[in-house]
Formats: structure tokens, C-alpha cells, sequence
């Protein structure tokens, strides 16, 4: 019998490259993954990015059921951004991609390299969009607020549906 499979939400950027291609891979990769399904992913959007002076993102977000534990989809996710080229050496500096992972079903998680839910969503129209237009109707457990509840408290005028 294998393991049930486990709801998480996970928000994915890209601001350098083929940005759309970037993201549609990263999703391909996780799919090909046999304990991850993408169950829904968003529109994708085009965002002023945070921090330096860089390129405008491309950001969304997706559903998975996972038969993973937190950790390993985060090493998961970081694996993924590694074979996609992501180098680490700005913070919030530009990137060819960015995997999150924002949800994993009710779970309250606060690790060293983890913290589940993803403690700056609830500030960020360009993870707020995206996941309220897959998972408006998700209560997150740390505040036990439906998704689309926390997005009309947030501005939302810089996220633009990526129309490319």
C-alpha cells in the first residue's frame, strides 16, 4: 500500500531567460517526478520584480499531491532549480527560477530551512493571485483564513495576467 498522497501548493518565478519556458519545464520535471502529481497550476503573471533593479518576473503557482514529506519536496524543489540553472548570489536578485513551497495540506512547520506555511505569502500579490485562482476556497492553517479572504487585503495593481 503506498502512502496518501499529500495536497501542497508551491509558487514558481522566473525574471531571466525564456521565463515561460523556465516555469512550463519546472512543472514538467515535477510531473515526471512518480511521487508528484500537478493536480492544478495558474495563469501565469507578469510582476515588478522585489530588491535590485532587475527584470520584471513571470510568477504562478500550482497544486500537487505529493506521497513526499516537506523536506524532500523542498530538496525536490531545489534540485529542480539547480538543473535549470539558478545561481544563488544576490538575495532577491534575479534568477532563472524559483520554486516555493508555500502549503503542504495543514501543516504548521517552522525548520531551520523551512517554514511551512511560506512566512512572506501573505504579503505577496504575485503568490496571492496565482494561488487564489487554483486555491481560493484553501484555508492555511497558520492564520485559518481562505486564500481569496487574504488576497482582498493586499494590493494587487502590479500583477498583470501574462497574456504571451
Amino acid at each position: 500500500m503506498s502512502p496518501p498522497k499529500i495536497r501542497s501548493a508551491i509558487a514558481l518565478g522566473s525574471n531571466l531567460g525564456n521565463t515561460q519556458a523556465n516555469l512550463e519545464t519546472a512543472l514538467e520535471i515535477l510531473d515526471q517526478n512518480p511521487a508528484i502529481l500537478v493536480e492544478a497550476k495558474s495563469s501565469w503573471y507578469q510582476t515588478k520584480a522585489v530588491g535590485p533593479p532587475q527584470p520584471d518576473y513571470l510568477n504562478g503557482c500550482a497544486i500537487l499531491q505529493v506521497q513526499m514529506t516537506p523536506q524532500e519536496l523542498l530538496t525536490t524543489l531545489l534540485a529542480i532549480e539547480q538543473k535549470l540553472g539558478r545561481v544563488r548570489k544576490e538575495y532577491w536578485g534575479p534568477r532563472t527560477i524559483d520554486l516555493d513551497l508555500l502549503l503542504y495540506d495543514q501543516t504548521i512547520l517552522d525548520e531551520p530551512n523551512l517554514q511551512i506555511p511560506h512566512p512572506r505569502m501573505y504579503e505577496r500579490a504575485f503568490v496571492l493571485v496565482p494561488l487564489a485562482e487554483i486555491a481560493g476556497n484553501w484555508k492555511e492553517p497558520l492564520r485559518g483564513r481562505l486564500i481569496k479572504n487574504l488576497l482582498q487585503e493586499i494590493d494587487t495593481s502590479d500583477v498583470n495576467l501574462f497574456e504571451g
